[in-house]
């Protein structure tokens, strides 16, 4: 079987192991699997697929034939390449819908870029990694970059100092690698810095970075509470570096205000 076969002409053949537990690993490795797409965020061949999971190549046929069949999955562009399907949309619509924090937190999010005119974002821990979960673009001219879906490490934003907040060293170490402390212009961090960071951000409950994703912006961040007083989420604003002492102040002030308003009372 080689990437350029079209789902048709896929074979089940015989898996390459026989696992102890054949249902509970083939819910991982469709976890695996989309867990793996999400992080490419591309359409791409079942022979990559089946490397990044570290999959059998026969295994990982059939796992997405049938996800694909049950319209979890799509096929893309010649139909040698897979990627979500619009099952998966209407899952996370349904899931918006239900949750009352997150369907606040896209209004206030809109809201708040279109009063300002700056980027703003609605972030949350998932899967150890800073996760934007809705943006809205500002108003200027040149476009920062944010995505909704994109995840990145934890050391590179003031929302990761704020969403580890109340964690303690032991935990924050384990999900915290070498490599997430690497900032893209190659400089390291250091991990003793980030947890002194991160004590900050809770006590002054508010948090700011410059020129860590890149050398242009500088981030704001202020805490969403669940009514437990756990940090569930960061109301975000990521700005123009050289924007103004007094203008970062005042907008500071209004995030945590909108980020309060969100939160749930205890």
């Amino acid at each position: 079987m080689q990437d350029g076969e079209t789902l048709a002409e896929w074979q089940t053949g015989t898996d390459e192991e026989k696992p102890a537990n054949s249902r509970e690993k083939g819910l991982n490795r469709v976890l695996h699997i989309l867990d793996f797409l999400h992080a490419t965020q591309r359409a791409i061949g079942i022979g990559e697929l089946a490397k990044g999971v570290n999959a059998p190549r026969s295994t990982t046929y059939t796992l997405v034939r049938e996800l694909v069949d049950a319209g979890l999955l799509e096929l893309a562009g010649d139909g040698n390449r897979v990627y979500f399907g619009k099952k998966l949309y209407l899952y996370g619509m349904a899931y918006m819908r239900g949750n009352d924090m997150l369907r606040r937190g896209r209004q206030e999010v809109d809201t708040l870029s279109h009063e300002t005119g700056e980027t703003s974002e609605l972030c949350m821990l998932q899967s150890g990694r800073y996760t934007i979960i809705h943006s809205s673009p500002g108003t200027r001219p040149f476009r920062i970059s944010s995505a909704t879906g994109l995840q990145i490490p934890l050391p590179w934003t003031a929302s990761g100092r704020l969403l580890l907040a109340g964690f303690d060293r032991d935990r924050i170490e384990a999900m915290v690698s070498e490599a997430d402390l690497i900032l893209p212009d190659g400089r390291k961090l250091k991990l003793d810095d980030f947890i002194d960071d991160i004590g900050k951000a809770r006590a002054t409950g508010y948090c700011v970075t410059s020129g860590l994703v890149d050398a242009y912006t500088k981030c704001l961040a202020a805490p969403v509470f669940s009514a437990l007083g756990k940090v569930e989420a960061t109301m975000c604003l990521v700005v123009p570096i050289d924007t103004s002492e007094e203008r970062t102040a005042e907008l500071i002030a209004l995030l945590r205000e909108r980020a309060a308003r969100l939160s749930i009372a205890a």
